[in-house]
């Protein structure tokens, strides 16, 4: 890749940057670069692209988010209280601590290497010219004055110069948020973090490491850049809104226990100890977590890079997923199938001539190639391919200027018997260009010369063998597949028909595409394939899409997506693709097959559906501890239960069956409102299970006269008893292993009563006469008041669904 060969360094470049730019080299195409020995002499002092932290999550983060957090701190605490007070058993709940906290390092450890090793795999990589040799290295390999050859698609990885320039065009929207291309002639400079998107060039590294301008980005974009997720957000809010609760309920539970329920120091303390700590969740946030990053586990086994952990929560909302055509439909590379000449001019040897003017064009000059280059054909002026524009160009000496783009931009309006011409052959399905000749300059605007068409351009792609099959599945998971590209409607509709993209028979020209909503927004929801869409069209259509009240995900791998990508919510991009689309995508797929997007579907969907599911058991668990606390403060009653009561009643019915839950598999797809639902769901539940304990306990105690010890034993049979109903609401359906779950649950709590040890531990007694009708009666009407709670939505969902179809 010659680039810059023979382009004189601007006088902005250093003349030691001059020199070396000028100086002859053995295959570096003019140019030498620094030496073997320099470079180790600049890394030996640190002028080396390596930043003083790296992406991801530091293993200081995975340590701080599982040990150092608020209810650590506070069960911590109450465990020291616990253990000094005693028995041993009444500070059972530290060891649920422990391991809750141990499981969660483990994992996450686990999770980062396996992410870190493909982040590896996916970094950058940077062309130097060294020792007057072309090498590939990676982009924390580079050093001050490394000379860095650019082309399409590369991502600028250290600021520098630019000392040689072939059209050189480059995307500053990631650092200024202006999305036009900025031309980048010798001189100007170059800021890491931007991205190539047309022509070539050479740049002198001038900063590197955390001295570059993109280094110096991330560290303030760290500051505020965390993707804050719905189910995050929630999850934080309800944390907080615990955390409050706690602190007036605990005072008040703890001074009525110790003044004025009667009972002794240690008694009153344990009974504290109890009501305070069964309001933690303690499991919620590691399960959270441990659901996310199981689940960027699981997809990067399947070579499926998450860059985001949040990102995984998009993919269980998405509803749209917009797609390129070629490298996703279709195959990348393109297959030479025909010229069809118009005229007497040279077309095949002009053919082979623009293919070798931009050894960086891209598919299409790639797939021309297999034409032979023509003898005497000397490019004097080049105009490198731009998606925008649609048409690339070069003038040869002596032979005139020759311009390849799509038909509908190049050739003359006048000329309304080749577009026909061009639009039948691109009705068939494949690819169609226009090649023009004219005698004027190519000039420097993104309009092309005025010019006659000789000979339209045929070239085949190939499906990719899994379209069809994903696609399919996506429309049976409700996931609508909408296709936007840039080759004529006819080809896109062809292609769309064959795999089987719903709507190919309405796709449409963006070339027609209103400018503003709502006119936007109508057209685009009825315009599932179109063809001719420019980036910022594409970009336009996201944001369409996403107005209309869609999740909308973005799957690309060229230059003309990253608009698209980085305004969609859920940006995917084909690793086989660019190195820029990569850097922008928060998903990439390191195997380059559209294949893997109904395994990220599927995963998302488990991973949003399980979270629910740990979060309705903990917050259940949270709000029967906080009116249990609330009516002993008040009424000055000891409290119902001992410490080791709620871990052995936490364990079975929410903290063991959680695990199960949160790695389990299948879902719909998820919707907004993960909050709401769960604290309508927990509320009702938590009061049920609450007043179901409270009133085993006041019959026995007051109506029966039964002991402390009886009474607390019959409160916690039948807080078992009803944490176990909504165990079995959560979990369904009840399939097999969802239901040998709950029968487990169950075995092990009648243990608990049935085994000497069991009592011995948890401090309980076996239940007889009066005292076991109590529970029985109390666990029957928990079970009907869960059971009616549960049907409920659903019967209140029947009854509006008739209504919907009047006028």
């Amino acid at each position: 890749m010659p680039v810059g060969h023979g382009d004189a360094p601007s006088s902005g470049a250093s003349p030691e940057v001059s020199a070396r730019a000028r100086a002859p080299g053995d295959r570096g195409g003019g140019l030498v670069g620094l030496t073997s020995a320099e470079v180790a002499a600049r890394r030996a002092a640190g002028a080396v692209n390596r930043p003083g932290r790296a992406a991801g999550t530091s293993w200081t983060d995975v340590v701080r988010r599982n040990v150092l957090n608020r209810f650590n701190a506070i069960l911590g605490a109450l465990f020291v209280v616990a253990v000094v007070v005693g028995p041993w058993q009444d500070a059972l709940f530290g060891v649920v601590l422990v391991a809750n906290t141990a499981g969660g390092l483990v994992q996450e450890v686990q999770a980062k290497r396996t992410i870190d090793r493909l982040r590896v795999l996916q970094a950058p990589s940077a062309r130097v010219v060294r020792d007057g040799f072309r090498q590939d290295v990676p982009g924390e390999a580079l050093v001050v004055d490394d000379l860095v050859e650019l082309a399409g698609g590369d991502q600028v990885l250290a600021d520098g110069i630019v000392t040689a320039s072939n059209g050189l065009q480059v995307d500053e929207s990631l650092v200024t948020g202006e999305s036009e291309p900025v031309a980048k002639p010798p001189g100007t400079e170059l800021l890491s973090g931007t991205l190539v998107v047309g022509g070539s060039g050479v740049q002198c590294v001038r900063a590197v490491g955390d001295d570059a301008f993109g280094q110096r980005l991330q560290r303030e974009a760290r500051r505020y850049r965390r993707v804050r997720s719905e189910l995050q957000a929630g999850t934080d809010r309800l944390l907080r809104a615990i955390t409050w609760v706690m602190v007036p309920l605990g005072i008040l539970l703890a001074t009525s226990q110790a003044l004025r329920a009667g009972l002794s120091p240690a008694d009153a303390v344990r009974g504290s100890v109890a009501g305070v700590a069964a309001m933690v969740p303690e499991g919620l946030v590691l399960l959270t977590t441990a659901a996310f990053t199981l689940g960027a586990v699981r997809l990067a086994r399947r070579r499926v890079l998450v860059q985001e952990l949040g990102a995984v929560e998009g993919l269980a909302r998405v509803d749209v997923i917009c797609i390129d055509k070629t490298g996703t439909l279709t195959e990348r590379a393109l297959r030479f199938v025909d010229v069809v000449p118009l005229d007497d001019a040279p077309a095949t040897a002009a053919l082979g001539a623009l293919a070798r003017a931009d050894p960086s064009g891209g598919a299409t000059l790639d797939a021309l190639r297999v034409l032979p280059a023509p003898e005497g054909w000397q490019p004097v002026e080049h105009r490198p391919f731009s998606a925008a524009r649609r048409w690339s160009g070069a003038a040869f000496a002596g032979r005139g200027t020759w311009v390849l783009g799509a038909p509908e931009v190049v050739i003359d309006r006048s000329d309304g018997q080749t577009r026909r011409k061009a639009a039948d052959l691109a009705a068939t399905g494949r690819r169609v260009l226009a090649l023009c000749r004219t005698d004027l300059p190519l000039g420097g605007g993104d309009t092309p010369p005025d010019a006659r068409c000789s000979a339209l351009v045929v070239l085949d792609e190939r499906l990719r063998t899994d379209a069809p099959e994903t696609v399919q599945f996506l429309r049976q998971q409700g996931v609508e597949v909408r296709v936007l590209s840039g080759d004529h409607v006819a080809t896109v509709a062809s292609v769309a028909e064959r795999t089987g993209v719903d709507g190919w028979d309405r796709a449409a020209d963006a070339t027609g595409m209103p400018a503003a909503s709502p006119a936007l927004a109508a057209w685009v929801e009825g315009a599932p394939v179109l063809g001719r869409v420019r980036p910022d069209q594409k970009r336009a259509i996201v944001a369409a899409l996403q107005e209309a009240g869609h999740v909308v995900a973005m799957v690309g791998d060229g230059l003309n997506d990253i608009p698209a990508l980085k305004q969609s919510d859920l940006g995917i991009a084909i690793g086989s693709g660019s190195a820029a689309t990569r850097a922008v995508g928060r998903v990439v797929l390191l195997e380059g097959s559209f294949a893997a997007v109904p395994q990220i579907v599927e995963e998302g969907r488990r991973v949003i559906a399980n979270v629910e599911r740990v979060a309705r058991l903990f917050v259940t668990k949270t709000v029967y501890a906080a009116v249990l606390a609330a009516a002993a403060g008040a009424a000055a009653l000891p409290y119902p239960f001992y410490p080791r009561h709620l871990t052995l009643v936490s364990s079975l019915t929410i903290g063991i069956p959680a695990v199960a839950l949160a790695l389990a598999p299948g879902a719909p797809r998820a919707s907004s409102g993960f909050l709401g639902r769960v604290l309508r769901f927990a509320g009702p539940n938590g009061a049920v299970c609450a007043a179901a304990g409270l009133s085993a306990y006041l019959v026995d105690r007051y109506a029966w006269s039964a002991t402390l010890l009886v009474a607390r034993s019959a409160a916690v049979a039948t807080l078992l008893g009803a944490g176990l109903a909504v165990l079995a609401v959560v979990a369904r359906p009840l399939v097999v292993w969802r239901a040998a779950l709950v029968v487990a649950m169950a075995g092990l709590s009648v243990a608990a009563f049935a085994l000497p040890l069991g009592r011995e531990v948890f401090g309980l007694v076996l239940l007889e006469g009066p005292d076991l009708w109590t529970v029985a009666a109390a666990v029957a009407a928990a079970v009907v008041a869960v059971v009616a709670l549960s049907a409920a939505p659903a019967a209140r969902r029947s009854l509006r669904r008739p209504f919907r179809r009047l006028p």
